[in-house]
């Protein structure tokens, strides 16, 4: 049986879950980011599944929309997370990795979160940006290259724009604001 979650956006999420679900002796077949394969779908009740998923934060969707919704995020999580492809045009990748038309990808998203992809996206690099200001070891032009941004001042634009401070700011404050990716929208 394969099960869809919502908010499962690391390695720690699918350990603590794996974890729950052997502590409650279900067999997993596999767990991925967003989706877990139960081995023996006759032994689980739903109702268990869920409870144990919403008790760690996840939420079990099981509408076509909202899967392709959380298949979208988790895609683009990962795509940001691993600063690897983030020069591919957003709608090609989505679609190559979804096998799914970008415009039904478009017309979902949109209406099920009130954001565009694009929108969602720029918010994901703009709590990326945060975390690497965070970590002090990269200056402003590389946070740039590495989130495939043409230039500094684009992306210190767009910071500006969704957090109301410079980047320089951000990184002087001891205080910081960071949501978790599977937070945004």
């Amino acid at each position: 049986m394969k099960v869809k979650l919502k908010n499962m956006i690391c390695d720690r999420c699918k350990t603590v879950l794996k974890q729950e679900l052997n502590q409650a002796g279900i067999d997993i077949l596999s767990i991925e980011l967003g989706e877990l394969i139960v081995m023996d779908e006759a032994s689980v009740s739903q109702s268990v599944l869920k409870e144990i998923a919403e008790r760690n934060g996840f939420e079990v969707i099981d509408s076509n929309t909202s899967v392709l919704v959380e298949n979208v995020k988790t895609a683009l999580i990962k795509k940001v997370e691993s600063l690897q492809g983030l020069n591919e045009k957003t709608s090609t990748f989505l679609s190559n990795e979804l096998n799914v038309d970008y415009s039904v990808i478009s017309k979902s998203f949109s209406a099920s979160t009130g954001i565009t992809v694009e929108k969602y996206l720029i918010k994901l690099k703009v709590e990326k940006t945060k975390e690497l200001l965070q970590m002090g070891n990269k200056t402003f032009a590389e946070i740039a290259y590495s989130l495939d941004y043409n230039s500094g001042s684009h992306l210190a634009k767009q910071f500006k724009n969704m957090t109301g401070m410079s980047m320089t700011q951000y990184r002087k404050l001891q205080k910081w604001n960071r949501r978790t990716l599977d937070r945004i929208v």
